[in-house]
Parts: structure tokens; C-alpha cells; sequence
């Protein structure tokens, strides 16, 4: 092969047990993952609201971030579910640029992977122990799931991931919800036909073991908007999206009939500010139209401290170093203003 083999890295195990949860962070961990359940199997019309920065970057500041989340869940929680985004992994389309936390633990350093699995799992146990908040990473490498198996509430397949058979197949093996991003394509065949794999039992090679999976009926659907022929976005938000997707579940009879709309990336263009506008779009179609009611189950929101994006030498405090994000004031008078229109 032509690569450098540098060294073996620890398996899922051992880094659990040189960083153990305790019982409360399992119990807290357990109770988050009944309650986000029943609003995706629809017995229970609380809204999942997936919010936090497009990457993880330092971790400071994005505790920071969720920390502030603490007292604007405690006022809606009668209505919505905070899942925050702690997003390790940055899938690059060139494969440029800043790869996620799990790359490059220090985002101004050169990767150091050991450092970053170290990094990755101790601020998702921090996050669950001085918040309770049990997060939300998409799973770029499905061997790397077990290393947070224990610590995470949702996990989202990305769009370039979506067709990937390893990626379905793992989906199928995890017990919290799984969320399949329509493709970049925009195509909702290949998002519906990701669900379905997911949704079933396979037998498949995991981590060198030959596995059997049982299938996660909490797979589900994540809108993020698509590309046309002539490389420009095309947002699938609108109420005509989401009947068309209604119809898809109905055919494929798949269970959990559940959408989460991503309100950045190709359904605002990235322009972060839109995300204000699209998700209450979203929350219009849902008033209007029961079958859509039923069948959105919550928004995905890019959003931190600081307005915008900024390069990582630039150094300003809590400001994506990835795609732009909403900042922290326009954030919590938009969880508000989503809670009221419940």
C-alpha cells in the first residue's frame, strides 16, 4: 500500500476503560434516549431541536456553548428536546481543510488521530457530566462508533455518506437514533433506500468480527437541501418536499415515519441567517397540514457563539472555523420563538 503505517491505535475498549462513564452519566444518558425515542415513534409530540456548531473545535468554547443551553432547555422542555452538536468529524469534499476535532485535536496543529480519540470521547463525557446533555456526532467512520457508543443520543449519516453500504449497515446496528441525510444529489430515492437497509437486519464485517445486526427502527430522514446539473442549490424544505417524502414512507411502509429538516447547507445556501426563516417555514407547514405534523419531528441548526465563519488563525472566540453559524442571541430567541409556535 502506499501509505505510512504509524502506529495501532487503541480499540473501542480500551479507550472506555481508560475513560469510564459513570452510573449517573449512563442513567442520564438512558432516560434522554427514552424520551427522544417517543418523539420519533410519535408518542410523544415534543420536538427534537439538533443545534450547536457545524464542527467542534475547541473545547472550551463549545461547552461553553452548551452550557448555555442548560437554562434554555429547562424553560422549553415541555415542548422541545436539545440535542447539541458535537460534531467531530468534518467530511471535506476536496479533502482540504480542517478534518474535525478527531483529526486535529488542536485545529492550528498537524493531525495527531491517538490525541484526537483521547480528545473526542473525554468532551463528549464532559458535556453528559456538567450539562446532562447527551449529543449528537455524525458518524464519518463507522469503525470509529464504538468509541462514543456509550455517550451518544443521535447520530447523523452525511450526505456524501449516505450511499455508503458500511455506513447503512453499521446504522442498522446502533441502538439510538440514526439520522440518513439525503445525498448531495438531492436525490430522495437514495436517502429512502438508506433508511430501508438501516431499518432491517444484515449480517456484515464490523471492526474484524463477522456481526449480526437487528435493525434500528429509529433511522430516519434528514433533509438538507441538494445540488441541480448546473451546480446550484435546490432547498427540499417547502410544504411540497415534505408531502413527497410523507409519500415515500408510505410506500416503502418503513417504521417511525420521521423527518428532521436541516436548515443549513444546501436549504439556505449557507447563508446562516436563512436558518431563522427556513425553520419557521417548517413550522408553518406543520400547523397546516396534519400528515406533516406527524411526520417532522425536528430542525437541525447550525449555530455558536459568534455570527459567521472565520479562518482558524483568525483566533475569535467561539466562531466556526467550518460553515458559518448562527450566532449565540439570535439562537436562544429562536429556540423561544420555535417553542411558542408549537
Amino acid at each position: 500500500m502506499n501509505c505510512e503505517f504509524k502506529r495501532k491505535l487503541p480499540i473501542p475498549m480500551e479507550v472506555k476503560e481508560m475513560y469510564p462513564i459513570t452510573s449517573e452519566m449512563e442513567k442520564a444518558r438512558e432516560e434522554r434516549d427514552v424520551e427522544i425515542k417517543k418523539v420519533l415513534s410519535g408518542k410523544s409530540d415534543k420536538f427534537l431541536l439538533i443545534i450547536g456548531p457545524c464542527s467542534a473545535d475547541y473545547e472550551d468554547s463549545v461547552m461553553d456553548y452548551i452550557s448555555r443551553l442548560c437554562p434554555v432547555q429547562e424553560k422549553v422542555a415541555d415542548k422541545i428536546i436539545i440535542i447539541p452538536r458535537i460534531y467531530t468529524n468534518k467530511p471535506r469534499t476536496t479533502g482540504a481543510g480542517y478534518k474535525g476535532m478527531l483529526h486535529q485535536p488542536d485545529p492550528l496543529h498537524d493531525s495527531d488521530m491517538l490525541e484526537g480519540l483521547l480528545k473526542i470521547r473525554k468532551l463528549h463525557m464532559r458535556a453528559l457530566k456538567e450539562t446532562g446533555f447527551s449529543c449528537a456526532d455524525e458518524m464519518l467512520y463507522p469503525e470509529n462508533y464504538r468509541y462514543l457508543s456509550d455517550l451518544l443520543a443521535y447520530v447523523a449519516i452525511g450526505a456524501r455518506s449516505v450511499e455508503n453500504q458500511q455506513h447503512r449497515l453499521t446504522a442498522s446496528a446502533i441502538d439510538v437514533p440514526v439520522g440518513m441525510k439525503n445525498p448531495t444529489s438531492g436525490d430522495l430515492s437514495v436517502m429512502m433506500n438508506s433508511i430501508t437497509a438501516a431499518q432491517n437486519a444484515h449480517t456484515f464485517i464490523y471492526r474484524g468480527w463477522e456481526v449480526e445486526s437487528k435493525g434500528n427502527p429509529y433511522a430516519h430522514a434528514i433533509l438538507r437541501g441538494g445540488m441541480n446539473a448546473q451546480g446550484e442549490n435546490i432547498a427540499n424544505y417547502h410544504y411540497e418536499d415534505l408531502m413527497k417524502v410523507y409519500e415515500s414512507y408510505q410506500e416503502k411502509k418503513l417504521e417511525n415515519m420521521s423527518v428532521v429538516i436541516d436548515a443549513n447547507h444546501a436549504n439556505s445556501n449557507k447563508k446562516y441567517a436563512e436558518q431563522i426563516r427556513i425553520s419557521k417555514d417548517v413550522m408553518h407547514s406543520r400547523r397546516v397540514n396534519k400528515d406533516i405534523h406527524s411526520l417532522v419531528k425536528g430542525l437541525m441548526i447550525e449555530s455558536y457563539l459568534v455570527d459567521g465563519s472565520q479562518s482558524a488563525e483568525c483566533g475569535t472566540y467561539g466562531q466556526s472555523i467550518t460553515d458559518p453559524c448562527l450566532g449565540w442571541e439570535k439562537t436562544e430567541r429562536l429556540i423561544y420563538e420555535l417553542a411558542e409556535e408549537m
